[in-house]
């Protein structure tokens, strides 16, 4: 399985950079994982914050393999589902035994994600209710998939 999680733009703060890095190493381990830089839209005014989303979506949309039914796009959205790290675990696996090869994972930038792209996903998932920056969530988000990829493998970092 390979798991695609593109950025939009570098992550500027060190801390979250070094995390975000610990924990791709980690979960490179058992999958395949690419983390594509992409350029992110800069200087926009609040009132242009609409369209930027649009446009950082086509951006992220761009950067999505065409592989058929073999990909699941995965957006994260405060809105979507909850799920415990076990779930997230059993929701693995049911896509692998489903014959999914690629796992892409879209994080907005920091006004989210839009609508549109939301709609398109095939799954909606949430890593909470609170409000997290773009560069925290992508920790985030690979810290829960290296927990999730641990507990499939049965060992004992998800305790």
């Amino acid at each position: 399985m390979r798991i695609i999680l593109p950025l939009l733009g570098k992550t500027k703060e060190q801390y979250l950079a070094a995390g975000i890095d610990d924990f791709a190493g980690r979960l490179r381990r058992f999958v395949q994982l690419d983390l594509p830089v992409l350029k992110e839209k800069k200087n926009v005014a609040r009132e242009d914050q609409a369209r930027l989303q649009q446009e950082e979506g086509q951006i992220l949309l761009g950067s999505v393999p065409h592989s058929g039914g073999a990909v699941r796009l995965i957006a994260l959205a405060p809105a979507g589902q909850q799920l415990s790290s076990e779930e997230l675990a059993e929701l693995v696996s049911r896509w692998e035994d489903q014959g999914v090869r690629e796992l892409v994972f879209l994080i907005g930038g920091p006004t989210g994600l839009a609508a549109e792209l939301i709609q398109k996903a095939d799954y909606v998932l949430s890593l909470s209710r609170m409000t997290f920056t773009h560069e925290m969530a992508r920790l985030l988000a690979l810290e829960q998939l290296y927990r999730a990829f641990s507990i499939k493998a049965g060992t004992g970092y998800h305790k």
